[in-house]
């Protein structure tokens, strides 16, 4: 135990960061975030090893295919050996917001221009339909819509690009859950607090007051996702090209963050945290502005979809990093 401790100390203390948590040379706190420094196809594939849980069965990988004129999202030739070696279908659900992806025809298009089809081709789940799942947080939601091929699967790793968000704050692997999961109409039913399951009135019903019952309802939708796999799901978070907006966004406020690695656990709540913990630990510096993302995750409330997930039952905020780096 003693090498995991140190394992950590050092992971962070390369970064610059402090751990959230003072680790002991005893045990491991809270839930563990495996972490390696390089991001390439094979650090990828090492991440995902680290994690000891196999993909079995037909397995979706989640990812967000990202908006036309966005380039900040994950590349097809970083990804596309893991989603090969899983023997995996990349899944994704169409927009609720006007733009190239709000359609299942233009939506195909962009994911041509980005290369996802080279790689065993991607799943609109909600081109055919939706369904509605159980969630066990009914505040505001009685269920979550999501998009209806998700019955197809066995099994999904939830592969998330760590940035920004402009209304949730940031997007991880919970919004990749929630929101990415979701269909059209489910998007607007999680951004409404459950008032609006019709995507066309998207805007009538979000009101800058109502921030906090959003974000509940995403770490709502989130555990939805997972319950419907019992728990067969495996989370990954890229941290590179990183902006304070979201990849959804085709115009985004340019990249202005370092890199930082690659992230992986079985809990969403422990790597979300971790990933906010570790980029605003840095240091303020010319080429790696930490206080615009500080910003836009504060301003936007945004570690509330955390505390709810957290709250909930989905996961814990504490946890011990450890590097798989040698």
């Amino acid at each position: 135990m003693k090498k995991i401790a140190l394992f950590v100390i050092v992971a962070l203390t390369l970064l610059g960061c402090q751990p959230k948590e003072e680790v002991t040379a005893q045990e491991p706190q809270g839930s563990v975030v495996y972490m390696t420094k390089e991001i390439t196809p094979e650090a990828l594939i090492n991440i995902y090893q680290a994690l000891g849980v196999p993909a079995e069965g037909r397995v979706a990988v989640k990812i967000s295919t990202g908006e036309a004129g966005n380039n900040n999202h994950l590349k097809a030739e970083l990804i596309g050996p893991l989603v090969k070696l899983v023997n995996g279908k990349i899944v994704e659900c169409n927009t609720a917001y006007a733009g190239s992806r709000m359609n299942t025809e233009d939506h195909l298009k962009v994911i041509e221009e980005h290369g996802f089809n080279t790689i065993g081709g991607v799943d609109i789940m909600d081109a055919d339909g939706e369904i509605k799942i159980p969630v066990r947080d009914t505040t505001y939601m009685r269920y979550n819509i999501v998009g209806k091929n998700l019955q197809n699967y066995d099994f999904m790793i939830n592969l998330a690009h760590f940035k920004g968000h402009q209304m949730g704050g940031f997007g991880g692997v919970l919004k990749n859950a929630s929101i990415g999961v979701a269909s059209r109409n489910g998007k607007t039913y999680i951004h409404t607090n459950g008032q609006s399951e019709d995507y066309t009135k998207l805007w009538d019903y979000i009101q800058p007051e109502n921030q906090d019952m959003f974000l509940e309802c995403m770490a709502t939708a989130a555990a939805a996702v997972h319950d419907y796999f019992k728990g067969k799901v495996l989370y990954i978070a890229v941290m590179n090209n990183m902006s304070i907006d979201c990849d959804c966004n085709g115009n985004p406020t340019p990249v202005a963050l370092k890199d930082m690695g690659i992230l992986a656990s079985t809990d969403p709540v422990a790597l979300d945290q971790a990933c906010i913990d570790l980029v605003l630990g840095q240091e303020q510096s010319a080429d790696n502005d930490v206080a615009s993302m500080k910003e836009r995750i504060e301003s936007r409330h945004g570690i509330h979809t955390v505390e709810h997930a957290e709250k909930i039952g989905l996961g814990s905020r504490k946890y011990t990093i450890i590097s798989i780096d040698k």
